[in-house]
């Protein structure tokens, strides 16, 4: 039985649009960086050195796979994308870590997201692997579930 405080098990995720709700096995790239940016400073007595700064703020993308269903309502968000309709596209998006019971663990908003790939299957007579499709969901900043600011949102208009 889990203690409070323990870290959490990848089991389930939940992904979340306003048109679209769908179970995920696999998540990766929730996370930003920064790029690195160096200045040379001459100190006191005439030494150079470098100082290291953080340049710009750059947010990763995130893939998410699942097992091939009949529910074509990722693929319909993705077409807005195919088809120029990215005003209706751009949209937040809530991931949501369940645990072995269903219930939330906690939850990622990817802020002003977009679908930028999807993929299909990758099909062989020879495997009996399960058929896995996979959306890369490009986005504008991430909240973790009430924890505004890790890492940092941009600020709103």
């Amino acid at each position: 039985m889990a203690r409070k405080g323990d870290p959490a098990l990848g089991y389930t995720y939940v992904v979340q649009i306003p048109k679209a709700t769908g179970y995920f096995t696999s998540i990766a790239g929730l996370g930003s960086s920064h790029q690195v940016a160096t200045h040379k400073v001459v100190n006191d007595d005439g030494k150079e050195f470098e100082i290291k700064m953080p340049g710009r703020l750059q947010w990763e993308d995130v893939t998410v796979k699942r097992g091939l269903t009949d529910d074509m309502a990722f693929w319909e968000w993705r077409d807005m994308v195919v088809n120029g309709k990215m005003e209706d596209a751009r949209t937040d998006c809530t991931i949501i870590l369940l645990n072995r019971d269903y219930q939330p663990v906690t939850q990622w908003t990817l802020l002003n997201a977009w679908p930028s790939k999807m993929t299909g299957v990758t099909v062989s007579s020879e495997s009996n692997d399960f058929l896995v499709e996979e959306m890369v969901i490009t986005h504008e900043g991430i909240k973790r579930g009430d924890a505004e600011g890790y890492p940092a949102v941009p600020p709103t208009a």
